[in-house]
């Protein structure tokens, strides 16, 4: 990764510049939100962020549309928007759909993806393999984010991308939330890098079980998170 990039909100500022307004909008919020910068029941105002991202509110509204279609937020008609609660059970559900989907688009992106995109998915893997040793948790959520999209893309199936659309923000908010608590983040980034280094080697079958490692883990997370909730 090329550390002298500046960067806004983990984009860097060339590619930010690229984007239509409601996707900075959307990246923004959404990283607010997942970060818990925004609060579950925190009640959020298109004219505050219009004000604090210097961004029209059409695209904060088309934003918060899109937010609320993948249940980061709640419109709620005479209440507002309000940023959605945190709920473990829902991630037990959220993950066993998870696991059949992701390892399907991991399947793909080996086989469909082209040299260029290889060699992508290989920086990644050795970014990934970076943070496990630095243990930066904002950054590891960035390049978690970054890995989702290439995946979706990369997978050229718009079926499995939308599906996995309404679940990556619930999914790296709900981690936010719970991995100092009972998160090995440098495992996790480890077996985040393992698919990614899968998928660049063009290998569909080691890409699935990487996957499937990987959502194994985060299951055995998400329990102990539920263990431990009881326990309080």
């Amino acid at each position: 990764m090329d550390r002298g990039l500046e960067r806004k909100e983990g984009v860097p500022v060339k590619a930010e510049a690229r984007l239509s307004l409601t996707e900075q909008a959307y990246r923004q919020i959404e990283e607010r939100i997942v970060t818990l910068r925004l609060e579950p029941g925190e009640v959020l105002s298109e004219a505050s962020l219009s004000l604090e991202l210097g961004i029209g509110r059409t695209p904060i509204r088309e934003a918060l549309q899109r937010l609320a279609r993948e249940g980061l937020v709640n419109i709620l008609p005479r209440r507002g928007i309000l940023v959605s609660d945190i709920n473990v059970r829902n991630q037990l559900e959220l993950l066993a759909v998870r696991r059949e989907v992701e390892r399907l688009m991991a399947r793909l992106c080996a086989v469909r993806a082209s040299q260029e995109e290889k060699d992508a998915f290989l920086t990644l893997a050795a970014n990934l393999e970076e943070t496990s040793h630095t243990a930066d948790d904002v950054e590891f959520m960035r390049l978690d984010r970054r890995m989702n999209g290439m995946i979706s893309r990369v997978c050229r199936n718009d079926y499995a991308r939308s599906a996995m659309g309404l679940m990556h923000g619930l999914s790296r908010r709900f981690w936010y939330q719970h991995y100092k608590q009972v998160l090995d983040l440098s495992l996790c980034a480890r077996l985040h890098a393992a698919v990614a280094k899968a998928i660049g080697n063009g290998d569909s079958s080691g890409a699935a079980a990487a996957s499937d490692t990987l959502i194994n883990y985060i299951e055995k997370f998400t329990r102990a998170t539920l263990d431990q909730s009881n326990i309080n």
